[in-house]
């Protein structure tokens, strides 16, 4: 399944989030999957800091290694985005009145996902959250086998 398909599966199963160009900021993350990386989960949003900007849409990838995001520009370029175990540090989930926003907080920076439905918060923070728990639980046992 493409990662368009599975970002559409998770709009048709929950409605209400904000979202454009998808397949357009799909196959931007589609270059940069690495021939041994398993997508695992994949969902759309705004990447910004208020839920008032809305022209900032971002296809947001989860693999067995790290969490992609990628958007394609209007005209030219793109923007492309990884966070791999080690940078985790949190996640906060926020419900407002009619959309919802969850900030992943990493060594360098906060990156904030706005505009999501409502409804898949819970899936989309459990998905991060049980990846991230653990890839960091084997990124320990590997440092730790490397240091003795």
């Amino acid at each position: 399944m493409s990662i368009y398909e599975r970002i559409m599966e998770f709009r048709r199963k929950y409605h209400g989030g904000l979202a454009f160009r998808i397949k357009k900021h799909a196959e931007v993350v589609q270059n940069y999957i690495d021939s041994d990386e398993e997508v695992l989960y994949a969902f759309c949003g705004q990447k910004n800091n208020s839920m008032k900007e809305i022209a900032n849409t971002y296809a947001v990838v989860l693999t067995n290694k790290r969490i992609l995001l990628g958007t394609k520009r209007i005209f030219w370029g793109s923007f492309f985005y990884t966070i791999t175990p080690e940078m985790y540090n949190d996640m906060q989930v926020y419900s407002g009145l009619i959309w919802g926003k969850i900030t992943i907080d990493t060594v360098r920076e906060k990156v904030i996902l706005t505009n999501l439905p409502k409804s898949g918060l819970d899936e989309i923070e459990t998905k991060i959250s049980n990846f991230m728990r653990e890839a960091k639980l084997k990124y320990k046992v590997e440092s730790k086998s490397l240091n003795h």
